[in-house]
């Protein structure tokens, strides 16, 4: 008889436990941050408006089209904010005494005014950041995680997004940063009223978050991390009445969960999907994964662009900023990959310097600051289908980085190219020898 009691009750016991993994597996589906949106109930008739960050002394013909400014842009998010401001950046420096430093400060007053009003702020940083913004900040009661990424890898964090009341979205190349407001040249884009890409993105801030006590990353991640949109399942939906797609991918690889796109899997297929023209522009352009103790060739993206020059006669034209840290090495290969066109017919190549400081020479004295250099930040692409928007990571795999990946059937091609033509056309432009 106490047999069988022993066995009734060990059967109970499994069910329950059966009861409670089954609770906790849909819990954590769901996600605790969700706060019920799902691919059922969210909004995918959105507004779409890019915003960008024009340095003092950049000045482009009468006629060339102009965005937001990041600065407007930044603040009208802000504005609208009633419940939550989730911010991801690098960087955390609105304070300064330099004359173009005006905007950012007023940022930071912004901000501390939202926490005041008891509006939650969940802020995410790089561990290497000493900031006495994020230290204000969590003074007004925001939570700040700061991410180690030397804990996981040799990277560090480039990812630069914002989420606001589970409905707006901005992501791009600037950071938290009277820089980035001033003396860099950003791009980014907003989304507005778009909470189906704010489901897929809340569950990458939810992933940074979830690494806050962690000394390493985790063998296998929550399914609430799982991405829900990505390079082959697209998020379907309207920007500015025209039909879209979209999803946003994550790097390096071992950040990026089930159903989330790889980052640099996702710049391949846009370059492959290409048919006419590949505009990209970047800080950098160097094929080489450089650490603090050893260099790796990394000929991946190099040989993309060379496939769609040689293969497709896909037009191919590149952006690269040029500045102080600018490795030798980049003209080395900017020579190699222009060589390929010289004897192959359609193949159509052309390179230019983006050079701000060169510019900065004929600037006002009271402008020229050797100090705090202007540089050229963006990282583009656009293509006859689609445009890729996002932070620039260095080479390879290592830093933490999400970017978005837009493609529209229809629409006007034309505000896509001007992103690239306008720089391109300016007097910073300078055609690769």
């Amino acid at each position: 008889m106490s047999q069988q009691r022993c066995i009734v009750v060990f059967a109970l016991v499994c069910c329950f436990a059966i009861l409670v993994a089954l609770i906790f597996s849909a819990v954590d589906i769901m996600g605790e941050d969700e706060d019920g949106l799902s691919e059922k109930n969210c909004q995918n008739k959105c507004r779409i408006a890019l915003v960008e960050n024009i340095p003092e002394g950049l000045n482009y013909s009468e006629d060339a089209p102009f965005h937001l400014s990041l600065f407007q842009g930044w603040m009208n998010l802000l504005t609208m904010a009633q419940k939550s401001v989730d911010i991801v950046s690098s960087h955390w420096d609105l304070n300064h005494s330099h004359p173009s430093a005006c905007q950012g400060q007023r940022l930071f007053e912004k901000l501390l005014q939202l926490a005041s009003q008891n509006i939650e702020i969940k802020l995410v940083s790089d561990v290497t950041a000493d900031s006495k913004v994020l230290e204000a900040l969590k003074l007004k009661g925001a939570e700040v995680t700061y991410m180690n990424m030397s804990a996981y890898n040799k990277g560090r964090l480039q990812s630069s997004f914002w989420i606001v009341d589970k409905q707006h979205v901005y992501i791009g190349s600037a950071g938290l940063d009277w820089r980035s407001l001033g003396q860099m040249k950003e791009l980014g884009v907003i989304f507005y009223n778009c909470s189906c890409l704010v489901l897929d993105l809340q569950r990458i801030f939810a992933l940074y978050s979830s690494l806050k006590f962690k000394s390493r990353v985790p063998q296998t991640w929550s399914k609430r991390l799982y991405g829900v949109y990505d390079n082959e399942k697209k998020l379907q939906l309207q920007l500015n009445e025209t039909k879209s797609q979209a999803f946003v991918s994550n790097s390096p690889k071992l950040f990026c969960p089930k159903n989330r796109s790889f980052d640099i899997d996702a710049i391949y297929s846009v370059i492959d999907d290409a048919k006419q023209y590949v505009y990209i522009a970047v800080m950098d352009y160097l094929p080489i994964s450089s650490t603090s103790t050893k260099r790796s060739y990394w000929p991946d993206l190099d040989g993309k662009i060379r496939e769609a020059l040689v293969l497709r006669s896909v037009k191919v034209r590149l952006l690269i900023s040029f500045w102080k840290k600018t490795d030798p090495l980049t003209f080395n290969f900017i020579s190699s990959l222009k060589a390929i066109c010289t004897e192959i017919a359609n193949c159509s190549l052309k390179v230019k310097f983006f050079d701000l400081e060169r510019e900065n020479t004929c600037a006002a004295k009271e402008q020229r600051n050797l100090t705090f250099p202007r540089l050229n930040r963006n990282k583009y692409m656009v293509t006859d289908g689609a445009a890729y928007i996002g932070a620039p990571p260095s080479p390879g795999e290592g830093d933490m980085g999400s970017d978005v990946h837009i493609t529209q059937h229809g629409g006007h091609p034309e505000s896509r190219e001007c992103c690239l033509q306008r720089p391109w056309s300016s007097r910073c432009g300078h055609p690769a020898s």
